[in-house]
């Protein structure tokens, strides 16, 4: 299991914005939020990584994009899961656990 960084990160990005869009759709500036109270205020996704990864995951027809009103009576884009993001959703929770057990078996192990 040979992994680059960048990969990794937008993997994990790509797992916690599916993760967030479990629950019905939202819009970017509240999917972003909803991450950074959930991760106990660890994760700030900011939108130069956020609106990238929104618009990556609609070409891959994971997730599907609407107009609406935000709750500021303003226009916003409302993301929501697609039948194969829910599906992509499973394998990616399925890959990231398996990945945390790796890290977390070498962790463990004892300095020699």
């Amino acid at each position: 299991m040979k992994t680059r960084t960048s990969d990794l990160l937008q993997g994990a990005l790509d797992l916690l914005i599916l993760r967030t869009l479990k629950n019905g759709k939202m819009h970017g500036w509240g999917i972003s939020q909803k991450i950074w109270v959930v991760s106990e205020e660890l994760f700030l996704i900011k939108e130069g990584s956020l609106y990238p990864a929104l618009h990556r995951l609609e070409r891959k027809q994971w997730i599907k994009a609407e107009w609406g009103i935000s709750e500021n009576n303003r226009k916003a884009k409302y993301y929501s899961l697609t039948d194969v993001g829910r599906k992509q959703l499973a394998i990616e929770e399925g890959e990231w656990s398996r990945f945390a057990s790796v890290v977390s078996l070498v962790l463990s192990q004892p300095e020699s």
